[in-house]
């Protein structure tokens, strides 16, 4: 029992760190992201590449992966669901946007399968088989890697949002939109930030992934779904609940 708590926490924070870029969109933009999964696959494809073609290290891949994401983002925002945000400004779930992101999904998901092909593709790092134990659990050292990256990322993220002048203006977007408007602030640019960096937290996710799970086009729909799941069961637009409910999930799972 004790073991299939200790990796059901270990998986469960890897889905919160996904979680955490979807309840952040949602939680600012009002906008359920069904792209997110082909994403995550995405970011996936940009470690692999850096790790087999760069000769990278995994984690050192972040340094690619993190700015990628997010301007890919970034860019996805402004110029496919901002245009759509606005013309149905007044909705309070714009479903235009999330036909919109069911269609970049479509989009990724068959692109990369043009481009690279439906084959398993996994990496070897020299740490994959390394293990240690805590008591009846096996622990293997690219779990316990993501599990502390999620842990540090998690601090990280709630630092940039609750004490940072970008993270205020987020919120403030993400409470009323127009009232922020106001106020000054720019609107369209915040969204297009707010999914930056729910893009480079999906990146982070991905890349520690990467050392333990295998990658195809198709990988984001398992952990597509597991991220809805855990940001509703921890409540859509909340950032603890998107962790909490990970690793409960990890654990039933």
């Amino acid at each position: 029992m004790f073991s299939e708590v200790v990796q059901g926490l270990l998986m469960g924070s890897v889905y919160g760190l996904i979680a955490l870029g979807l309840t952040l969109i949602f939680g600012i933009m009002r906008v359920i992201n069904f792209a997110h999964g082909a994403l995550l696959m995405v970011s996936m494809f940009i470690s692999y590449y850096c790790v087999t073609l760069l000769g990278m290290h995994p984690y050192l891949s972040l340094i690619i992966v993190i700015p990628a994401m997010f301007v890919l983002g970034y860019f996805l925002n402004h110029f496919f669901i901002n245009p759509v945000l606005k013309k149905e400004a007044d909705v309070r779930e714009p479903i235009g946007a999330l036909l919109l992101t069911a269609g970049l999904m479509i989009i990724f998901e068959n692109g990369f399968m043009g481009l690279f092909g439906t084959d398993y593709k996994k990496i070897n790092p020299d740490f994959a088989n390394d293990s240690f134990q805590i008591g009846s659990a096996i622990i293997t050292m690219p779990r316990f890697y993501a599990f502390i990256v999620a842990v540090i990322v998690t601090i990280i993220f709630y630092i940039l949002l609750y004490k940072t002048e970008i993270g205020r203006t987020i919120r403030a977007v993400g409470q009323d939109r127009n009232a922020a408007r106001l106020m000054g602030i720019n609107v369209e640019k915040t969204f297009n930030i707010a999914f930056g960096i729910g893009m480079a937290l999906l990146g982070i996710a991905g890349t520690v992934l990467l050392p333990f799970y295998t990658l195809h086009p198709t990988v984001g729909n398992v952990f597509g779904i597991m991220a809805f799941v855990t940001v509703v069961l921890g409540g859509l637009g909340s950032i603890p609940g998107a962790i909490i409910g990970g690793l409960i999930i990890g654990v039933v799972e």
